[in-house]
């Protein structure tokens, strides 16, 4: 059981991985591409995921439920700025943690993991509304900066009216500026 987890486990992280690269060279953005969630691979985060794979949804979900908490994804965020809750900082006025705007290169990136994600686990049911519908199911819970929230949903939406390459497109002309 242990070694069809761990190849199970492998094999959607490589999965994932590559569909990000490849948007992220659509996006303009390769070197981003390559480097993109190496940390998978480490103690922290590889070993929680081949222990609560199931193949159909990430492995941090089953993690938080079995133990109210999920130690890769803890290690994960902190460590991949293309998600926004690594974008989080003491606000010196008000003394709380708050969520600080996110570079556009990351958001680029970010657009690139969720559609990918998208993709992974939805397999054959996927389709471009797939990664908005599920940006809007936890709009209102998610403490994200107001413009970071902005330009993702209007990326996401874009892919939903006019598709994966018109999004791309103008991703290359309007925020990374790489034409190819």
């Amino acid at each position: 059981m242990i070694l069809k987890k761990l190849k199970g486990h492998f094999l959607t992280v490589m999965n994932h991985k590559a569909k990000v690269f490849y948007n992220c060279a659509r996006a303009g953005i390769v070197w981003q591409g390559l480097k993109h969630d190496l940390s998978k691979f480490s103690p922290s985060e590889f070993i929680p995921g081949v222990i609560f794979f199931q193949g159909d949804r990430s492995p941090n979900e089953a993690e938080r439920e079995s133990r109210g908490y999920s130690i890769a994804w803890i290690h994960h965020k902190g460590r991949n700025r293309h998600h926004f809750e690594y974008w989080t900082d003491y606000n010196t006025k008000t003394k709380r943690l708050e969520p600080v705007k996110m570079p556009d290169k990351f958001i680029v990136e970010m657009f690139c993991d969720r559609v990918a994600a998208s993709k992974t686990y939805m397999k054959e049911n996927y389709n471009d509304h797939a990664p908005l519908e599920y940006f809007l199911r936890a709009k209102g819970r998610r403490e994200i900066h107001p413009d970071t929230s902005r330009k993702l949903e209007l990326l996401l939406t874009m892919l939903a009216e006019k598709g994966e390459d018109y999004t791309f497109a103008y991703i290359r002309r309007k925020i990374t500026g790489k034409r190819f």
